[in-house]
């Protein structure tokens, strides 16, 4: 099979927001206490943080992290994680069926993102709780002094503000899971409420309210709610998560085509209000949870634990080129989605795992680690318009699914070029072309890295955390102005071009 991918440099989708590179930690499972906390492991920090895991954090390139919920949230006192931590309170958490100890809360945690190089992106409770709280929150995070709540934070040992400017509104408030669920005409007009609050308290903060919390439920609450928050808030956000229960790889692999469909819609009707009210604004989106999420459903764990081992997907090869499909995509629609988060970061659905130090201590990298270290590293600049022609094949949604997924991206210096592409043929090397006639004279590649695996169910291990890596084993060469490469079956790709 042959594709092929024409470029131009005037034909571009727009510049990426380097928050795309976005991440996500809960106080859910493992992903806080033995995961991004265990102050017994030998690599300990004085706060009680694994520096292995903060390596392989500020290794991935993350840029954001989104806290502390999800479902979490919406129960969650923040009052609870400030203050002298012998006397914080352990309180059951409803989400989950877990027990909070509370021993890391905003005090600590936005300790961690600076030393993990990491934005903060707060969330507030807006199912148990309401505005006030949320207005307290930001006053108590981001206010100088002088209040009871800025001074509060200073006498608990933390004299400069924490300057975080990323705020969630909320998580999920449409579904019936949640805590303090709503219907839309609800949570429209307590995130209006709140968001006026919030930035009265500090107007340079910036406001993400919640969409749907799936493609499943989208439409009428995004209407909803935008009419009643357009005015004063920045995002709103989208949730998605795909798995392969079926085993159908073919079906799977399209998932990043729903992606699409799903941010494409979200923009219509968002586009749609922005209209009625005759604004000027428009509305940008936060892809603030997706990723593969379906190895660990249906398990069942004792409640009112600490931290048990809970949702802890061991991601394979297949998993990786679905998430590589994903980052493309997002990438595709970079003019719109401003910030995304890889839902979650450490051992969690993540793409860090690690042992408790009771059971080993060691932290590895799982095959869905890769895809997103390359396009954070790579994948920061202006992405240009894809002129793709390929055969594709059929699925039960959609009658045309392209074998080659791919885009490219110029770096902000203009002094480098990197495509992107995944071969979703099980046993087809593709002959994929690039047209770089009008990019730039005699370009020159740097290196061709590719990730791929005889068996697609292959995964990383404590034990083999190197069984599926990438290599720049890769033969993409340029003769002329055109670049040509041979993508192997279920593969990840990265070719990087020096113009």
């Amino acid at each position: 099979m042959q594709a092929k991918l024409t470029l131009h440099p005037a034909f571009q989708v727009g510049k990426v927001d380097p928050r795309l590179f976005g991440s996500f930690i809960e106080h859910l499972g493992r992903a806080v206490y033995h995961g991004i906390y265990e102050p017994d492991h030998p690599t300990a920090d004085d706060q009680g943080f694994r520096r292995d895991v903060l390596e392989l954090v500020r290794k991935l390139g993350v840029t954001v992290v989104r806290y502390p919920g999800g479902n979490f949230v919406s129960g969650y006192r923040w009052e609870d994680g400030t203050g002298d931590r012998a006397k914080r309170p352990r309180r059951a958490d409803l989400a989950w069926g877990d027990i909070e100890t509370n021993e890391i809360g905003i005090d600590e945690f936005q300790e961690w993102c600076k030393r993990a190089g990491a934005e903060l992106m707060m969330a507030v409770n807006l199912g148990t709780r309401g505005p006030e709280e949320a207005r307290q929150l930001v006053e108590y995070c981001n206010f100088p002094g002088g209040t009871e709540l800025s001074d509060r934070r200073r006498a608990n040992g933390l004299e400069d503000p924490f300057g975080i400017r990323l705020w969630c509104l909320g998580n999920e408030m449409d579904g019936e899971w949640q805590m303090g669920a709503k219907t839309a005409e609800e949570y429209g007009r307590i995130a209006c409420e709140a968001a006026k609050l919030m930035k009265w308290t500090d107007p340079t903060i910036e406001l993400v309210a919640c969409g749907s919390s799936h493609y499943g439920m989208c439409g009428n609450w995004e209407e909803t709610v935008l009419r009643h928050v357009y005015e004063h808030v920045d995002y709103i956000s989208l949730h998605s998560y795909y798995g392969n229960p079926n085993d159908d790889t073919p079906e799977f692999l399209s998932c990043s085509l729903l992606m699409d469909e799903y941010i494409r819609t979200v923009c219509a009707i968002a586009d749609y209000v922005k209209k009625i009210k005759n604004s000027n604004k428009t509305m940008y989106l936060s892809f603030d949870e997706w990723n593969v999420w379906f190895h660990s459903n249906g398990a069942k764990l004792p409640k009112w634990t600490v931290a048990p081992h809970r949702l802890e997907d061991v991601y394979t090869l297949e998993d990786a080129l679905l998430v590589g499909c994903m980052l493309i995509t997002l990438l595709r629609h970079c003019d719109r989605v401003k910030i995304a988060c890889l839902a979650q970061l450490v051992n969690v659905i993540a793409p860090i795992l690690t042992e408790n130090v009771d059971e080993g201590g060691r932290a590895w990298a799982q095959t869905i680690f890769y895809p997103f270290l390359h396009a954070s590293l790579y994948g920061r600049g202006t992405v240009l318009t894809p002129i793709v022609s390929c055969p594709t094949y059929s699925v039960r949604r959609y009658p045309e699914v392209p074998y080659v997924e791919t885009v490219a991206v110029v770096s902000d210096d203009g002094s480098e070029m990197t495509v992107f592409a995944v071969n979703r043929s099980a046993d087809e090397v593709i002959d994929f072309t690039v047209d770089l006639t009008a990019c730039a004279k005699a370009p020159a590649v740097i290196e061709h890295l590719t990730m791929t695996h005889a068996d697609k169910r292959a995964v990383n291990t404590a034990d083999d955390p190197q069984n599926v890596c990438p290599d720049a084993s890769g033969n993409a060469a340029i003769d002329g102005a055109t670049l040509t490469a041979e993508l192997a079956p279920y593969s990840w790709n990265v070719i990087r071009i020096k113009l």
